[in-house]
């Protein structure tokens, strides 16, 4: 008899309880900007004239921005609100380098390693904003904060806990642009092939 009860309850409170919804997919898309060049010399030259802004007065190779919007439940439960649904859309975009023309065959081998190293070190910023939203939404739903009946109280906390996570992942990518950019990193070594045609 007591058996019984208990898997109803358990069945009950499982039924109700908040659940994270199906795995979704991220959007991703690359987005080329044009260069010029027949050489790696020029086409190294031609990316520092037109690759992506970044901050006030640089450019840099290729870039990885992000938009993320939520489909949010807030739900009154007694006298606490608690977020029921929780459900991400992210669309991440890769902005690369890419030659208007032909590239002579000796050239174009050194490319194709080039841009493929690029766009890879770009897919990694790539799943670090992946891992941050899977963060935000196990750390999300079902968030809970007591006495707050017109759900006013969790948004300032779920904006707490999300600039929490958005800092680390920020300085994730600082850390790890920091070992492939630096003296002998990854993206050294591809600038330095395609510019010295090795």
């Amino acid at each position: 008899m007591t058996r019984r009860f208990l898997s109803y309850v358990l069945a009950a409170f499982f039924a109700s309880a908040p659940v994270a919804s199906a795995e979704w997919q991220a959007v991703e898309e690359v987005r080329p900007y044009s260069i010029s060049g027949k050489t790696g010399a020029e086409l190294y030259e031609s990316i520092g004239e037109r690759g992506p802004k970044a901050g006030v007065t640089g450019r840099v190779i290729a870039h990885t921005t992000f938009k993320l919007t939520w489909t949010r439940k807030y739900e009154t439960q007694g006298n606490a609100c608690v977020i029921t649904t929780n459900r991400p859309k992210l669309i991440i975009t890769y902005t690369l380098p890419k030659p208007a023309g032909d590239l002579p065959a000796a050239v174009k081998g050194n490319w194709e390693t080039f841009v493929s190293g690029v766009a890879a070190h770009e897919r990694v910023h790539g799943d670090t904003i992946k891992d941050m939203v899977r963060e935000i939404e196990a750390m999300s739903i079902g968030l809970t904060v007591a006495d707050d009946p017109d759900c006013k109280k969790i948004r300032v906390e779920l904006t707490r806990r999300l600039g929490e996570i958005s800092a680390k992942q920020r300085q994730r990518g600082r850390d790890f642009d920091k070992v492939e950019m630096g003296d002998g990193g990854n993206i050294q070594q591809l600038i330095l092939k395609l510019v010295n045609g090795h």
